[in-house]
């Protein structure tokens, strides 16, 4: 094996995050899957559990208890909250980390526990993890050992707004958000709500709790107050792909222009996020993707700013986020595993 390759384990690997985070590496050179976990699955092999996968070398579904981390270089945990905390607290501290879960997005362990509703039991790490938004946060997650990867609905709120309330240009009172999701979103678990039955030709709100406090806590770290923003997830009737459209006031000493020229500026040099001036994007633009494209407009009559920005919530709001911190981490390349054309059908 090449020293300069990263061995990699990827925990939860059987679920969509799981197999994503397979998919983007085996589309770079520069990684090594050196072991996968799914303790409900422990023993296949992947192409039993996805058949698109049944012609690439892979090794053996295991137990995480199994893994030997002798040999690993770096962990990508796809386990759910909850779980994800125990894992990585018994992972040898000389292996970087790229976790997807919930389990350290908070620096606030008391919001953290009320928020999901479960005890953490790793809190000593928490000095030790970024907040994965690799645009925004680069230069701490080039240092770190842990990186906490943004909840996907969040990814596709605080990339935008985060500049503009940093620059202090929109009021932070009234700000809502409106967020669409695909199903993937809700994982691979068998859920009578999500049966195709159920969810075809449907659409509604969820989860509506769930996911404004990581947004809140994180707007307010860039103010000198509390942020709460509105925010209200719906599932739509397709796989995969979130559109969050957020309306907001301008303050009275800026105009759309600014609010344009603070976005461009800030994202000028990042490859993953397309400021659109004249175009408001479409799931359709990012699908398969680890792009977030924005969109900006100006409603006349409510003097309201309205912002669309989509992602791709597997791969930006997830799995490819979390390669992209790992790329960060070991010097890589930031695209390396990550250059695909959006799936427009």
């Amino acid at each position: 094996m090449n020293e300069n390759i990263v061995n990699v384990a990827v925990l939860g690997a059987s679920g969509y995050t799981g197999v994503e985070t397979i998919r983007l590496l085996l589309q770079s050179n520069k990684y090594h899957i050196s072991a996968m976990s799914a303790d409900s699955k422990a023993g296949l092999n992947m192409g039993q559990v996805y058949s698109h996968m049944r012609n690439y070398k892979l090794p053996s579904l295991l137990k995480v208890d199994d893994i030997n981390f002798n040999s690993i270089d770096a962990v990508i945990s796809c386990m759910p909250h909850g779980k994800s905390q125990e894992i990585i607290s018994s992972i040898p501290n000389n292996i970087k980390i790229s976790d997807l879960s919930a389990d350290f997005r908070f620096s606030d362990i008391n919001l953290y526990e009320k928020t999901y509703e479960v005890s953490h039991k790793a809190v000593s790490l928490q000095k030790e993890v970024v907040y994965g938004l690799t645009e925004l946060n680069r230069a701490e997650i080039k240092r770190c050992r842990i990186v906490s990867n943004p909840g996907c609905y969040p990814t596709s709120v605080l990339i935008p707004l985060i500049p503009l309330i940093k620059n202090n240009l929109i009021e932070i009172e009234n700000i809502i958000v409106d967020s669409k999701s695909g199903v993937s979103g809700a994982g691979r678990s068998l859920k009578e709500s999500l049966l195709f039955a159920e969810v075809s030709e449907d659409f509604g709100a969820y989860g509506l709790a769930r996911h404004a406090p990581e947004i809140n806590f994180h707007l307010s770290q860039h103010f000198e107050s509390n942020v709460d923003v509105t925010f209200t997830p719906h599932l739509l009737p397709i796989k995969r792909g979130i559109l969050s459209t957020i309306y907001f006031k301008i303050k009275d000493d800026y105009k759309l222009k600014d609010i344009k020229n603070c976005l461009s500026k800030t994202y000028k040099n990042e490859q993953f996020i397309d400021v659109n001036e004249d175009y408001i994007p479409s799931i359709h633009d990012v699908r398969g993707t680890n792009l977030c494209s924005i969109g900006l407009a100006y409603d006349n009559n409510t003097k309201n700013c309205i912002v669309v920005s989509v992602i791709d919530n597997l791969i930006k709001g997830a799995s490819g986020q979390a390669l992209q911190n790992l790329n960060v981490m070991f010097g890589n390349n930031e695209s390396e595993g990550l250059i695909n054309i959006p799936m427009f059908i």
